[in-house]
């Protein structure tokens, strides 16, 4: 089994887009995930698969089963456990981790082939900092991103579909992810 962790974009935000996470398990399981975890309301969740090239696939026919039970189709990115330690391991502002809620990972569906960088940087609070590697945009906003040009501009810049988490998120999800690839016999596997 591989470990996974699906990123759902602008659901459960001011009343709009409602998929309450007991029915996004339920469809996850209906489509052959197992020991599917949710983490807060707002689309995230840990699940493992036997897939393992066809990730693609499955996220396609996840935004779809949403659709036909919801109404609407979110922009959904899953991706595999060492994607997201890799991400925390290359994190250019590791100072920044001891204020989480100020840094942020903006996951991209895929490298970008011409990321306007000139145009974020001139964008950018003297305060904030950006560093783009590979499909990860990292973003330090020590005034928060609902204050940040950077972190409204930057989806449209970078020319890629992007959905972002702050640090006490990602650190959530990895512990959530490692705790379901732990075999049940290892004494530190979580309850």
């Amino acid at each position: 089994m591989h470990t996974y962790i699906a990123l759902l974009r602008g659901i459960n935000v001011g009343g709009k887009n409602s998929l309450p996470m007991k029915d996004l398990k339920s469809i996850l399981e209906i489509l052959g995930a197992s020991n599917v975890k949710t983490y807060i309301q707002s689309g995230n969740v840990v699940f493992q698969s036997a897939l393992k090239d066809d990730i693609s696939s499955f996220s396609k026919r996840l935004g779809i089963e949403i659709r036909e039970r919801h109404g609407f189709e979110p922009q959904i990115l899953v991706i595999g456990l060492a994607e997201v330690e890799t991400a925390m391991m290359n994190n250019p502002f590791p100072e920044a981790e001891s204020e989480p809620s100020s840094l942020h990972l903006g996951f991209l569906a895929s490298a970008p082939e011409n990321p306007d960088l000139e145009k974020l940087e001139s964008l950018k609070k003297e305060s904030e900092r950006f560093c783009l590697i590979d499909n990860i945009f990292y973003l330090h906003a020590p005034e928060g991103v609902g204050r940040s040009k950077i972190a409204a501009s930057s989806e449209k810049l970078l020319g890629v579909p992007m959905t972002d988490r702050n640090w006490n998120t990602v650190c959530k999800l990895k512990e959530m992810a490692t705790s379901i690839t732990l075999p049940p016999n290892n004494p530190n596997a979580a309850e």
